[in-house]
């Protein structure tokens, strides 16, 4: 099997980045992540885009807007995306999410990258499927600008019979715990890499 031209290796790093980024990302962030100047990293975003677009065996694409950009799913397989979600709505929460869930509940408000780094994993997806379900909401992040923080919301709260996170079991002692966790984890270790999407 014959190397990838640099080029093409860049546009893989690109869309590997952006996948497990999860989130709409700032083409400046983004660019600095990747060692990149933010005209060379927009000209593979538009590659990318192009790729993805004109081949018919992938089911992604790339949205940029306003300074931003983002893998989302092509628009013609709206349908099944809804499908899966409502097949969401109809299971049980499985043990990867109720693992997040628990971190975003007991640290939040809290990032993705330390719910990452405590997990070991890419949490991307299962935050976003907590979030169809109204269990996790995210609000701009106060201490990283261009980045999002997760908490619990209120559905969340109802559907724990509290009226507020505090009464969870053991709140103050966990919530201090991994408080120190994760500032540790800020310090250390801010852009830990995900082994898998989960």
């Amino acid at each position: 099997m014959s190397e990838l031209s640099s080029q093409e290796s860049k546009i893989a790093l690109l869309q590997a980045f952006l996948f497990h980024y999860g989130e709409p990302v700032p083409a400046e962030k983004a660019a600095k992540a990747l060692g990149m100047k933010k005209e060379e990293f927009e000209a593979l975003a538009g590659e990318l885009s192009k790729d993805m677009g004109e081949n018919p065996r992938s089911g992604l694409t790339l949205i940029m807007h306003g300074g931003e950009v983002q893998l989302a799913t092509k628009p013609e397989f709206a349908d099944a995306r809804k499908r899966i979600i409502e097949e969401e709505w109809k299971t049980e929460l499985t043990p990867a999410a109720q693992e997040a869930l628990s971190l975003v509940a007991y640290l939040g408000p809290v990032s993705k990258v330390t719910v990452d780094y405590i997990r070991g994993v890419n949490s991307g997806f299962t935050l976003r499927n907590l979030m169809l379900r109204g269990l996790v909401e995210r609000t701009p992040s106060e201490k990283h600008p261009h980045s999002y923080d997760y908490h619990a919301s209120f559905e969340f709260l109802r559907h724990m019979g509290l009226s507020r996170i505090g009464e969870l079991p053991d709140y103050e002692k966990y919530h201090r715990a991994l408080d120190d966790f994760a500032v540790m984890e800020e310090e250390e270790a801010p852009h830990a890499p995900a082994e898998s999407n989960a």
